[in-house]
Parts: structure tokens; C-alpha cells; sequence
């Protein structure tokens, strides 16, 4: 008997009737945001340019010929902040995993070291970053220690290295105490020793749950190196501060700050993809 080909599946009436419904409902969702957006964003900016200093701040803070002159400078110094994001994020990285390690460990050997582990994370997060950059910055050189870089850009990057390091050590914590018990239990019932355990079932688990708030914590990194210009180091706040206090013209903290934006807001979308792919991942699946 030959078998009979069954009918490709197409969607019912009342199937075709509820997407028509659907697009309908978007297409209108859509002019209205549209049309929302226009009118607020519109009056925003009719106030803005009929306001009666409009004219002076435009000549001040958004001088284009003045930006272009300026524009080498700054990102010049961008390229400073960015080497200490990048050279910081990785220091920053090793430290906050040792002591997000150290926090979280119960052997009795280690009880010190624990205690050492805390007081550097509640020193460094309670304490503001900019006070750290001063101390460093200015303390360490009094010192007068030999092999003790007086450099200020080794110093700033310290600053924000010590400062960051606790907060991303939290971060790390928090994500290895949300592996469930189980996981160690089976783990160890498989012949797994206690740091293997760790290495190969509870981090690679923890920090696939932390990258979104890591991510959060790199922009931050960016954008506070910035505060090294306090020092003295020639970034992009510190060249637009110059060219501004040369002019008393503020076009260059605007093209500062344009520069900063145009680095870490792919990375915030960049971030918020990531926490929504989290999310709906959990959502269908359960925790992982």
C-alpha cells in the first residue's frame, strides 16, 4: 500500500486572524512611540534653542571649528584611558578572583587570609575613588621606596586597580555562592577533589552568571580613569581641561565626552543583549 504524502501545515483562520490582530497592534505601538518621541524630544529641543542664552552656550560648549581643533588632543589622551582600562582590567581581574577565592573558602589554614581578604574589600569599597587616587598618588612617593615607580600614570592605574578589585571580587563572590550545594556534592561524589571541583564545575558556572555585572563594571572602569587626570596624567579630561583653561572654551570637554560615549554605549547595548539572552535562557530553561 503506498503512503499517502501528508499536506504541508498551514495555519487556521482564526490563526491568520490573531497575526493580523498582532502586526495591527504593532504597527500602532509604533506610530505612537513614533510620535511620542517627536514631540517630547521636539519641544525639548525648541526650548533649547530659543532659550536666551542659547547663543552663548552654543559659542561655548559647541564651538565645531573649535572641536575640530581640539580633536587630536583629546583622543590622544583617550588612548591613555583606554591602555589603563585595558592593562587595569586585567590586573583587576586576577586580584578580585583571588579574593573572591580566598572570601569564599572554609579551609581552616586559610582563616587569616579570609580575614585579610574582607578588610581589603570593605576598605576599598567604602572608601571613595578619587581619596584613593589622591593617597596613592601622593602618599606613595613620600614613602621614598626603593623599586617604587613614581610614575603618575603607574600610580593612578594602581588607584583604580585597588579600588576595582573589591568591587569585582563581590561581583565573583556573589556568582560562586549562587551555585546550589548539589553541584559540589555531585562533583566530589565523582572523585573530584575540592579545587577541582571549583575550577571545573563551580566557576565556569559562576562566572557565565556574572558576565552581565562584569560587563557593567568594565564600562565603569572606562569611564573612571578619567579621575587619574588628578594627577597630572594627560587623558582625555586632562587634555580638554588644558585646551579648555586655554580658551576658557568648553568645546573640548564635549568632545571628551562624546569620545567616552561613543566607546561605552555599544558596550552598555552590548550589556543589556547579554542580560536579556540571560534572562530568557532562565526563563525557558531554569537556572543553569
Amino acid at each position: 500500500m503506498s503512503e499517502k504524502k501528508t499536506s504541508a501545515w498551514s495555519p487556521s483562520l482564526r490563526e491568520l486572524d490573531r497575526r493580523a490582530l498582532r502586526r495591527k497592534l504593532n504597527r500602532k505601538q509604533s506610530l505612537i512611540a513614533a510620535v511620542s518621541s517627536v514631540l517630547v524630544l521636539g519641544t525639548l529641543t525648541i526650548i533649547l534653542v530659543t532659550s536666551p542664552g542659547w547663543e552663548v552656550v552654543k559659542a561655548t560648549f559647541f564651538d565645531i571649528e573649535y572641536g575640530k581643533e581640539v580633536f587630536p588632543t583629546v583622543a590622544k589622551g583617550l588612548w591613555i584611558n583606554l591602555q589603563l582600562t585595558f592593562f587595569g582590567g586585567i590586573a583587576i581581574g586576577i586580584i578580585a578572583m583571588g579574593l573572591a577565592l580566598l572570601r569564599t573558602t572554609k579551609s581552616p589554614a586559610l582563616t587569616p587570609f579570609r580575614f585579610l581578604a574582607t578588610a581589603y574589600v570593605d576598605i576599598f569599597r567604602g572608601a571613595p575613588l578619587i581619596l584613593i587616587i589622591l593617597l596613592v598618588g601622593f602618599g606613595v612617593p613620600a614613602l621614598r621606596l626603593q623599586g617604587i615607580s613614581s610614575n603618575v600614570i603607574v600610580l593612578g592605574t594602581i588607584a583604580v586597580v585597588l579600588t576595582y578589585s573589591a568591587y569585582v571580587a563581590e561581583v565573583i563572590r556573589s556568582g560562586i555562592l549562587s551555585i546550589h550545594p548539589s553541584q559540589r556534592a555531585a562533583a566530589r561524589s565523582l572523585g573530584l577533589t575540592s579545587g577541582q571541583t571549583m575550577r571545573f564545575v563551580v566557576l565556569p558556572q559562576a562566572l557565565r552568571r556574572v558576565v552581565p555585572p562584569l560587563l557593567n563594571d568594565f564600562v565603569s572602569l572606562l569611564k573612571d580613569t578619567g579621575l587619574v587626570s588628578i594627577l597630572g596624567v594627560t587623558d582625555a579630561v586632562r587634555a580638554a581641561q588644558i585646551n579648555a583653561s586655554r580658551t576658557f572654551n568648553y568645546t573640548p570637554y564635549v568632545v571628551a565626552a562624546i569620545l567616552f560615549l561613543l566607546i561605552t554605549i555599544p558596550m552598555t547595548r552590548y550589556t543589556d543583549r547579554a542580560i536579556r539572552q540571560r534572562t530568557q535562557a532562565q526563563n525557558s530553561e531554569g537556572a543553569i
